[in-house]
């Protein structure tokens, strides 16, 4: 656990933050570098803002009694953590569409762009979360156990005590890596399924990350909240797969 980068005193640099900053800017840079377009600025900073704000509503709904029914004015200090991803994700998407109406901009076409760099700047978020401590896994003395130290969310949520746990951070951020990886080959082959397969993809990884993490999170059913959005993300990217098969090379 690493939470400060910077402590100067007048200069307080929290790791969570630049994290996230590093990988938005290597998005933003690759988006530039695989279509050769400079003209994507604005949606660009539009979709980061629209996923800060729709990762932090989410997280503050489904953390609402533990964390904020009695601390309203936390609810504004993203600083400290505390970002649901699929928040983030559902609130850019409608941003994304309603950018490519106003635009006329083929949105497949531009979501399979798009799509193939997110889990890179994901990834850095997930580093992030390591170093907060938020998002960890379940209790454990596996040999990749991390325990992390006292103040941290894990300390909180275990009573104050020490407690070994998996670090879920690390696993989904080098399964985001590789699921990058993929999708860049996949896309600079033929600029096509990368948006399906980032839905699919994601949405597994996800699905079976949920079932290491120990940190507290709402419940649909047997299921947690993000395993039943994971299903029908996962569903949208099989429909995305198919629209893209039907669709001719080059009349996108």
């Amino acid at each position: 656990m690493f939470p400060d980068l910077i402590d100067l005193g007048f200069l307080h640099l929290k790791t969570y933050g630049a994290c996230m900053a590093t990988g938005f800017l290597l998005c933003w840079w690759l988006v530039e570098r695989l279509s050769g377009r400079k003209d994507l600025s604005n949606l660009l900073l539009a979709l980061m803002v629209a996923g800060v704000v729709g990762s932090r509503i989410a997280y503050v709904i489904e953390h609402w009694s533990l964390e904020f029914a009695a601390h309203p004015e936390r609810i504004v200090r993203i600083d400290q953590g505390g970002l649901m991803f699929y928040g983030g994700l559902i609130l850019a998407l409608v941003v994304f569409f309603a950018w490519c109406r106003r635009t006329k901009e083929h949105p497949l076409a531009l979501a399979n762009l798009l799509a193939t760099v997110v889990p890179l700047g994901h990834a850095f978020g997930r580093l992030g979360c390591f170093f907060y401590g938020c998002c960890y896994g379940r209790d454990s003395d596996a040999w990749c156990a991390v325990t992390f130290p006292i103040g941290s969310p894990s300390w909180y949520e275990h009573e104050r005590q020490l407690v070994s746990v998996l670090p879920t951070q690390l696993f989904e951020a080098a399964a985001l890596l590789a699921l990058f990886a993929f999708l860049y080959v996949l896309y600079r082959r033929g600029r096509r399924y990368t948006a399906g397969a980032y839905l699919v993809g994601y949405a597994v990884i996800r699905f079976g990350m949920e079932f290491l993490r120990g940190d507290p999170r709402a419940a649909v059913g047997p299921l947690s909240i993000s395993q039943t959005i994971s299903i029908g993300l996962a569903a949208l990217g099989a429909v995305l797969l198919a629209l893209d098969a039907k669709m001719k090379p080059g009349k996108k």
